[in-house]
């Protein structure tokens, strides 16, 4: 085929640039760090080029000024109020890669009184100052408080790299009241003009990543990535003109950042910072995963999905957090009916513009996505059409054949996303234990053998929220029936939505029976003692019962804690009857907006709900395999290295404050201990070294019957026989007593051992 002539792309490069306006993309935000000079010196005219030493000057976070109140940073006014210094001087450097993939830029600024910008040296925008200008020029007229002035800056300001933007500031008097300076440049994205949504990540794994996106009109698909911000050797492409952009990228390596850009064969995206994305880490990953959490996230109710979106990211800000793992959705992504419109307007147009562009999205249904009763069994409604997911095993787990529920593995942790309002073949739900989904989930569990398992669904099978999980039919089916399931095969934490207010159990055990046959389990049944592996809330923040939720790993029953986190986009009130709100069994609750977040790290595992106000209302900490007692023998005079068995904070009983420590035990019997800064985690190792420290030495001497009291043993140059020692056969209760035991070689590899013999091992320090 015959390229299309050359007026054909004009006419669609006009008709695409047409659409709606451009979108934006941040360069300097308001409240950006500045520098500034505010001695009132004479900087003469090389101050604004990108040549300019700028090295002695200080630094602040704009609003920048004096008078006002609202200063972030306040300048110097000079030597008294009625001789202050008329010009302070604003400098900032920033990295543009390519100017030429925008349109355009809008720079806009608060100043007071007058003020002049500069772009690598050259005038691009002033506002009430005539020329001549110096630094004793003072503006033409007073500004009113907060002035704002609107400019729009040519991509020809603007070279490929570094930008340097230089602004001074005038007053209009020597006795002037105060002074502002803040300042924000966006670039006007053209090919952004014609998303509607996205860009998004689906599906993301070690390897592998779905980006998707749409479009206002049939183009074609391209995606480019790369491993530096601005530089995209990987090019994808789709030539079939569409509006539902997806493209697949293979290949990846494990836990590396790949920015990347989306276009066609007409415009190419601009290059966003945030536009970027990090593959999960393998298996044997050490870093702290991290992953957020929205339920019922689909709506702005009185500000609640507004408010959870800007504490969290602000939570991000003040924690330099800059990549998250995963975001889960819990349901109800969409109000009322699910449709295609409300996913675009209640979850795309709220989230692409920020989280999502970096975000990799694993969701559930919720029964609003069935538009409750009205689709139970449809998967071509809009959330089927608007989310891929890894039905096929792609990233870890075992196939589902369905995108109704999956399962991914990141790092050590095995997630599962369960849909817990949709029905499957023979008009099974979640809760029928013999169902499609009830099956797959057993062999799902099976399989797996990471250190965490973590499901996620919908209908809370405990709440006293804005649903009743001790009237409502569905969560008490679930309760009864499906948890059950999740408990005896080692999941150590279920989150769910449904509730719009958050809900948090105890370390939950077995819950789930009721006390007498044919009577229902409800709220009034509940009992620590019986119900809950300890009393402690978990907070793990040094208040009275708050130590760390400890478990150990495997498929067993070891305790699960239950999540209701379903107001992020609403609040619903709560239950008010005999046994109303807070449930018994989730008394760490809050009748508010928010969200919820999470972090891993190793066998330790800490979430907290970041309220919409901005203040983390709960936390708690699961640790696995902790309090350790261990039993170790080394070669007398050898150093061996000692670690605590979690992440955290360390005092050792040698005074040191290190995860691991390095020792020369004395010969003999040693004790080391190691807790936690608030006493709620203790490891014990006790090392035995009392072994020559040559390992082509021979011991002699004499041990005592007694298995549990070994004597030392003394250390001859030349091979010998030992007599009346202890022949450890594995079975350390039936000790056999033999003489005159050629010793054939030292072992000093953990649980040192001598050998005597084929199939004979000494132990020298007993049991």
């Amino acid at each position: 085929m015959s390229s299309p002539p050359i007026r054909i792309l004009i006419f669609s490069f006009i008709l695409l640039r047409s659409f709606l306006g451009y979108s934006q993309v941040t360069i300097i935000p308001y409240s950006s760090p500045w520098k500034y000079l505010d001695n009132g010196s004479n900087q003469g005219t090389g101050w604004s080029a990108s040549s300019f030493n700028d090295a002695g000057w200080s630094v602040g976070n704009s609003e920048l000024g004096y008078g006002d109140g609202d200063e972030a940073t306040v300048v110097s006014y000079g030597p008294s109020s009625s001789n202050k210094y008329i010009t302070t001087y604003f400098r900032k450097t920033v990295n543009i890669p390519d100017p030429s993939a925008f349109t355009n830029f809008s720079l806009s600024i608060e100043y007071d009184d007058g003020m002049i910008v500069y772009i690598n040296g050259t005038e691009v925008a002033r506002a009430k100052m005539t020329n001549p200008v110096s630094y004793t020029k003072l503006a033409d007229a007073p500004s009113v408080e907060d002035q704002v002035g609107n400019f729009t800056i040519p991509v020809s300001a603007f070279t490929a790299g570094s930008n340097t933007i230089a602004v001074e500031v005038h007053q209009q008097s020597v006795s002037s009241s105060d002074i502002s300076f803040n300042l924000q440049l966006l670039a006007n994205d053209a090919f952004a003009a014609t998303l509607v949504r996205g860009p998004y990540l689906n599906r993301g794994g070690q390897s592998t990543m779905t980006v998707r996106w749409r479009t206002t009109t049939a183009v074609a698909s391209r995606l480019e990535i790369g491993t530096v911000f601005g530089v995209y050797p990987t090019v994808l492409t789709n030539a079939t003109p569409k509006t539902e952009h997806e493209l697949v990228l293979t290949g990846l390596e494990p836990d590396t950042k790949y920015y990347y850009r989306v276009g066609n064969t007409v415009l190419t995206g601009a290059n966003d910072p945030d536009r970027f994305f990090v593959t999960l880490p393998s298996a044997n990953t050490t870093r702290k995963l991290r992953f957020a959490v929205f339920g019922d996230c689909g709506r702005d109710q009185n500000g609640f999905q507004s408010g959870a979106l800007t504490q969290y990211r602000a939570y991000l800000a003040a924690n330099t957090i800059s990549e998250v793992d995963g975001m889960l959705l819990l349901g109800d992504n969409a109000y009322d009916n699910g449709t295609d419109a409300e996913f675009t307007d209640g979850f795309f147009d709220v989230y692409s513009s920020n989280i999502l562009k970096n975000h990799k999205i694993y969701p559930s249904p919720g029964n609003h996505e069935y538009a409750n009763a009205a689709n139970p069994t449809s998967r071509t409604i809009a959330y089927y059409q608007s989310f891929t997911m890894p039905a096929n095993g792609e990233l870890g787990g075992v196939s589902s054949g369905t995108e109704a529920f999956y399962s991914f593995d990141a790092g050590d942790i095995h997630f599962i996303s369960l849909d817990s309002y949709g029905m499957e073949a023979g008009n099974t739900r979640l809760y029928d234990t013999t169902g499609v989904q009830a099956l797959w989930l057993k062999s799902d569990l099976a399989a797996t053998n990471k250190k965490w398992v973590i499901a996620f669904f919908h209908h809370p099978p405990y709440t006293k929220g804005s649903h009743n999980s001790d009237t409502e039919a569905d969560l008490r089916a679930i309760r009864e029936n499906f948890i059950r399931i999740l408990e005896r095969n080692g999941v150590d934490m279920v989150l769910c939505g449904h509730s719009h207010n958050y809900e948090r159990s105890y370390l939950l055990k077995g819950y789930y029976k009721a006390t007498a046959a044919g009577s229902p389990l409800t709220e009034s049944n509940f009992s620590i003692g019986a119900h809950a592996v300890g009393s402690s809330n978990g907070k793990y923040d040094g208040s009275s019962n708050s130590c760390v939720y400890t478990t150990g790993s495997g498929k067993y029953n070891h305790g699960t804690v239950y999540v209701v986190s379903g107001s992020a986009g609403a609040d619903g009130g709560v239950q008010t009857d005999y046994d109303g709100y807070p449930h018994n069994a989730l008394p760490n609750s809050i009748d508010d907006g928010g969200m919820f977040y999470f972090e891993v790290e190793k066998n330790r595992l800490d979430a907290k709900f970041i309220r919409r106000t901005g203040e983390i209302a709960d936390q708690f900490t699961i640790m696995k395999d902790v309090n350790q007692k261990d039993t170790i023998d080394i070669l007398e005079g050898e150093p061996i290295t000692l670690t605590a068995s979690w992440p955290g904070t360390y005092h050792w009983s040698t005074g040191a404050t290190t995860a691991s420590i390095t020792v020369t035990p004395a010969a003999g019997i040693n004790n080391y201990t190691v807790n936690d800064s608030l006493s709620c985690i203790n490891d014990q190792v006790v090392v035995y070294a009392n072994v020559c420290n040559t390992a082509t030495n021979t011991w002699v001497g004499k041990v005592s019957t007694a298995w549990e009291n070994p004597q030392n043993w003394s250390c001859n140059t030349v091979p010998g026989e030992a007599t009346d020692v202890i022949i450890d056969h594995g079975s350390p209760n039936t000790p056999v007593i033999s003489s005159n035991v050629v010793i054939k070689s030292i072992t000093t590899s953990r649980g040192v051992s001598v050998v005597v013999g084929a199939g004979f091992t000494l132990r020298l320090t007993g049991n």
